[in-house]
């Protein structure tokens, strides 16, 4: 049977592409990926356990400053194609694997002076 379409639904007809996204079309879902995106920026470097543990026991704070360096520390580095640095100001150094972006330990000014680094291929000062 055949019938007369007037050119209006009586309920609208969505698209398989149009059903998968979510409410508020696609300037939602834009902001939502640069949300995504801005956040992945600023929190960019986890700590491994072992540099949690090194950081408590040698008193080094973790500010919220010191993340955004170590985050950008790790962008530059990836710049230059490094997978493992050392990232160091006068005071404290930190060994980040750079394509996880985590920091593996925590180090003084005091055991900077007694140790040798090794297995990294770059070095950024904060």
């Amino acid at each position: 049977m055949i019938q007369r379409v007037s050119g209006q639904f009586p309920h609208p007809v969505a698209t398989p592409a149009q059903a998968k996204q979510p409410a508020g079309g696609f300037g939602a879902i834009l902001q939502q990926e640069l949300d995504k995106s801005a956040g992945q920026s600023t929190q960019g470097v986890a700590f491994s356990k072992h540099a949690i543990s090194r950081a408590e026991e040698r008193g080094i704070q973790v500010t919220p400053d010191l993340m955004d360096q170590l985050a950008g520390s790790v962008i530059k580095a990836q710049a230059k194609g490094a997978t493992n640095i050392l990232a160091m100001d006068a005071e404290k150094a930190f060994i980040i694997n750079v394509p996880h972006a985590r920091v593996i330990t925590a180090i003084t000014q005091d055991e900077m002076r007694e140790n040798v680094f090794t297995n990294i291929d770059g070095a950024v000062f904060l």
